[in-house]
């Protein structure tokens, strides 16, 4: 009898040493709810305008997928629905810490650019689907740099320095298409088809700074 008190005594010193640990792990772990007010005015924006961008890029990549023949287009298509699903569970996180609600689809100048592709096809479709991504991810970069710049959040602005070398390489992923495809880049840059492996052109200007037109 003796030793089964013995026993229960060593057992409860076990669970009690055990509890600080445990806490203290889930303090590092669970992240920290922010309420919704303590986002300045550019966190919300960035968020929300962030996340719609994240939606209209991956719809019309879904829909290029399904509507375009060239194969680097689709592959190029697949990696976009990747990565900005990724990039966005990134910011249905933090905004839900926040209590920060999101839109629940595009804005109505990112579903036009859609209607507008579900109306064409084959060498058109890829032409204005390019067209509209370059433009697309040009409009991110600037929001992005936009919140590194004027974001107050740490985990907004984390989101950001995530997103900012992701949508880098897509855009120079889409310049290279572009110049395959002899599609002129927006801003005023015109490359010519390239059948060769030759190295696409620098973006016109980086995320929030256009730049010089060339002809």
């Amino acid at each position: 009898m003796l030793g089964v008190k013995r026993l229960g005594v060593l057992v409860s010193m076990v669970v009690i040493g055990l509890v600080p640990a445990g806490a203290a792990y889930s303090a590092v772990a669970a992240p920290s709810a922010t309420p919704s007010a303590a986002l300045s005015a550019q966190d919300k924006q960035f968020l929300q305008s962030i996340h719609q961008s994240n939606l209209a890029e991956i719809a019309t990549s879904n829909l290029a997928q399904q509507k375009s023949a060239n194969q680097e287009l689709k592959q190029l298509a697949t990696r976009l629905v990747t990565d900005h699903t990724q990039l966005d569970q990134r910011v249905q996180s933090v905004a839900s810490s926040a209590n920060l609600a999101l839109p629940n689809k595009p804005t109505n100048e990112q579903q036009a650019v859609m209607n507008q592709l579900q109306n064409v096809n084959g060498a058109d479709f890829d032409t204005q689907w390019v067209t509209a991504q370059l433009t697309a991810h040009t409009q991110a970069m600037q929001l992005v740099q936009a919140e590194l710049t004027q974001g107050s959040d740490p985990s907004a602005k984390q989101v950001a320095q995530q997103a900012a070398p992701v949508l880098q390489a897509h855009h120079h992923a889409l310049v290279a298409l572009a110049q395959n495809l002899g599609v002129p880049i927006p801003g005023g840059t015109t490359v010519a088809p390239s059948p060769g492996g030759s190295s696409a052109p620098a973006p016109s200007g980086t995320a929030g700074t256009p730049g010089p037109t060339r002809s």
